[in-house]
């Protein structure tokens, strides 16, 4: 009995922070271990979720980095807007500026933008969800949403609520970079994320 207890705990503890098949957690529900805030707004963990604040009078676009960069990889994550302008930053380039993180953003807010893809300091707009992908995906402002993000080599797609909100082939942005969880400047923000889960698909 002693051993199997054992055996029990040791593979509990070599699999901490896994989820599903080759998934692992980057948010442990308690801190904000692996993520370092940039100036701007106030992020916290509450309830076991990450909470997103800021104040319109605040200019800083306050961004939430992962403290390591990645590549290719397949993302998942939840999350609600309640106010204000946000957006998941991958393959970002944090830069010392009011701004700060400098690539494409998965769009976050309140509006059926949700889903596009917007390249800061760079394009901007990249491409739009489609109208049938707005009817098919349901997405309720307010409410917690499913996103998913594929990025390999050059093409990307980002899902909502398991449909596709956008994608692109052979694009020339970055393919290496951060995440960033981000909270607008000039808004008043409350946002929130849990569940991240990344696949790393780097051979």
């Amino acid at each position: 009995m002693k051993y199997h207890l054992c055996l029990f705990l040791l593979t509990a503890w070599f699999c901490f922070g896994e989820t599903e098949s080759g998934f692992i957690s980057l948010f442990d529900g308690k801190t904000l271990k692996g993520w370092k805030a940039s100036p701007g707004g106030k992020w916290e963990v509450k309830d076991g979720v990450l909470l997103g604040t800021s104040h319109k009078a605040d200019k800083r676009h306050g961004i939430l980095f992962s403290e390591k960069e990645y590549s290719d990889f397949f993302l998942r994550v939840k999350f609600r807007v309640l106010q204000g302008n946000s957006g998941f930053y991958f393959r970002a380039e944090n830069r010392n500026s009011p701004i700060r993180a400098y690539g494409f953003q998965a769009e976050i807010d309140r509006t059926q933008n949700t889903g596009g893809l917007y390249e800061t300091g760079g394009r901007a707009w990249v491409a739009r969800p489609g109208q049938k992908a707005i009817k098919e995906r349901k997405y309720q402002p307010g409410e917690w949403t499913d996103l998913e993000i594929h990025a390999v080599g050059k093409d990307v797609s980002v899902r909502i609520n398991g449909i596709v909100s956008t994608e692109l082939k052979n694009d020339p942005g970055r393919t290496k970079g951060f995440f960033g969880l981000q909270l607008h400047g000039r808004q008043d923000m409350h946002v929130e994320y849990k569940d991240i889960r990344l696949k790393n698909l780097v051979r």
